[in-house]
């Protein structure tokens, strides 16, 4: 798994009790596993079918630093499913996993799902090719 992306925690990002809002991780991670999905697939027409199951693991607070591990899991003929890893950038502690997150390519104008034209094999070689 790759850590792509970080983002600070601010004021507006906390809840009553002053720790990272889990609407806010939500937020992120459904933005920040499309923009990989899409990267992964070179398509932007991708729309979020589904967010599997979800853990909370540790709070994260004001001043950290939270990074964006994202990997492919499985890879269908219209459909991109990943894995999304939050965790604090100093600590490594595991923040938040969400786990199954399904994007659908889309065709623009008829909303309709079409494939996307990647095989499993294909992200797999992508892989090998970007250095980490």
């Amino acid at each position: 798994m790759r850590f792509l992306s970080r983002r600070l925690v601010m004021p507006n990002d906390l809840n009553f009790a002053g720790s990272l809002f889990g609407g806010r991780i939500l937020e992120w991670i459904d933005e920040e596993a499309y923009i990989y999905a899409a990267c992964q697939l070179d398509a932007k027409s991708l729309v979020t079918k589904h967010i599997g199951a979800i853990s909370f693991e540790t709070s994260a607070y004001q001043g950290d630093v939270v990074e964006f591990g994202l990997g492919v899991k499985k890879v269908g003929r219209t459909s991109l499913t990943v894995t999304c890893v939050v965790r604090n950038k100093q600590t490594k502690q595991n923040i938040c996993v969400a786990d199954d997150i399904v994007f659908v390519h889309i065709d623009p104008a008829t909303r309709t799902p079409e494939p996307h034209g990647k095989t499993q094999a294909e992200l797999e070689d992508l892989k090998l090719e970007t250095p980490e």
